[in-house]
């Protein structure tokens, strides 16, 4: 193994049993452990305003319920357009070089919240600033995912990948779980104690990165890998799935405190449990790899659209009935259901373009991996933008029928869309072999 300036490494050969057991593996668990760090510090940042919005009206902020809305939907969707950017960032600084600097650019929306949450005269579009800085939090996702996928053999990619994403999606649960003990400690509501707290962590991410992580010269998806995975159909199809399984467990995430403090006032208390949501949803997220593994990755991801179809339903009885602890139990469902599905969707990916490399003649298996990590970007970025459409749609909703009804509704009409798409690509195994022969063999 060769190594150059900047921590840089040639010849990196995860497949081969040798150099696995002799020099990467060690290499690639520290690299992984020190991307989680980074990525779980960005989820954090990313999903924070979704906590500070349900304490602003105790602190003498007059926000109405649409621009509260909107303190959710800027960051989501900033998150969501940098997804592919960033991937592109890999080549250019280094998974190392990477990990360091978008680390560190969180001190710019930390420290403005820190600012905007100290003096209720802060005018409404610095909070909206503030929020769309925040959003670079949530395009270190696609990089990382993207870059730690070059580290490990094509055997242990999915449980990499899996841990990497589940440990990352965690960073959601803590901020939301930490956050509001934080902010009371002391005399009074301390706001500011939000985003101060993440400060020495993101400096302590960065320098870590910095010190003890590697860059792969291999870890480059290229243009040429970019515009094959661009123009693939699977690409599209994925990212459509994607948007039902990661989208839904961003989207909730977002909204869930919020939703428990609007539509169960006299239940506001339980807001401070709402990161039982997308904590189990991250814990459930290398569930649904191994299940992929196991089962095949379109059977798990066909009933778990099912499954939270029938959550979404949950939900909707919940609140015509008025029943805080079937709603409460319904969106938790829903999160384990879309932990599953991002489990078990991000594990197809690397197989389909696998399979279809193998059946394509001089096709390599160093193409395939780069045009997987090229589609991992374009799926992550599409699929984070699902959760923008769940917050436009309970904020339209609410101002067109002054419920989330229609925006439930419309779910439960998409997740059975992701249920069909899934059966008419994945599993007609006679007319998917017909269709596209390079899927036809693969544990798809």
């Amino acid at each position: 193994m060769n190594r150059h300036g900047g921590r840089w490494i040639d010849d990196w050969e995860p497949d081969d049993p040798a150099f696995w057991r002799r020099t990467g593996r060690p290499i690639a668990v520290r690299n992984l452990a020190l991307s989680i760090l980074a990525e779980n510090l960005g989820f954090s940042v990313w999903i924070l305003m979704s906590v500070v919005v349900t304490y602003l009206g105790q602190a003498g902020f007059r926000f109405d319920v649409t621009q509260t809305f909107w303190l959710l939907i800027v960051p989501n969707l900033v998150g969501a357009a940098l997804r592919i950017p960033y991937t592109f960032a890999v080549p250019r600084f280094g998974g190392r070089g990477f990990t360091a600097v978008s680390a560190l650019v969180l001190l710019v929306p930390t420290g403005m919240l820190a600012v905007a949450v100290s003096d209720p005269r802060t005018p409404y579009w610095f909070f909206l600033l503030t929020a769309a800085l925040m959003g670079l939090g949530g395009g270190n996702f696609s990089a990382s995912m993207a870059n730690i996928s070059f580290f490990f053999p094509e055997s242990r990619k999915g449980v990499a990948l899996g841990i990497n994403a589940a440990a990352g999606n965690l960073g959601v649960a803590v901020a939301q779980l930490v956050v509001p003990v934080v902010i009371h400690l002391g005399t009074g509501l301390q706001l500011a104690y939000a985003a101060l707290m993440w400060m020495p962590l993101l400096i302590v991410a960065a320098a870590a990165a910095w010190l003890r992580m590697d860059s792969l010269t291999s870890a480059k998806p290229d243009g040429v890998s970019y515009r094959l995975a661009v123009r693939a159909r699977q690409t599209w199809v994925m990212s459509f799935l994607y948007i039902g399984t990661f989208g839904s467990f961003i989207g909730f995430s977002f909204t869930f405190p919020l939703l428990v403090q609007q539509e169960f006032a006299g239940r506001a208390g339980w807001v401070g449990l709402a990161f039982l949501g997308p904590l189990i949803g991250s814990l459930s997220r290398p569930l649904g790899g191994w299940l992929a593994d196991r089962l095949g990755g379109a059977r798990v991801t066909l009933w778990t659209f099912a499954a939270m179809a029938a959550g979404v339903a949950g939900v909707l009885v919940s609140l015509r009935e008025a029943t805080f602890w079937l709603f409460f139990g319904a969106f938790i469902w829903l999160f384990v259901l879309a932990g599953l599905g991002n489990g078990a969707t991000y594990r197809m990916i690397p197989l389909i373009f696998s399979a279809q490399e193998r059946a394509r003649p001089g096709g390599s298996v160093r193409a395939a991996r780069r045009q997987a990590a090229a589609a991992v970007g374009i799926v992550g970025a599409v699929g984070a933008a699902g959760g923008v459409l769940i917050n436009l749609g309970f904020t339209f909703s609410r101002q067109a029928a002054g419920t989330l009804g229609p925006a439930l509704a419309a779910f439960l009409l998409f997740y059975a869309a992701c249920m069909a798409i899934t059966w008419w690509y994945y599993l007609r195994t006679a007319l998917a072999a017909e269709r596209s022969p390079s899927l036809a063999h693969a544990k798809v």
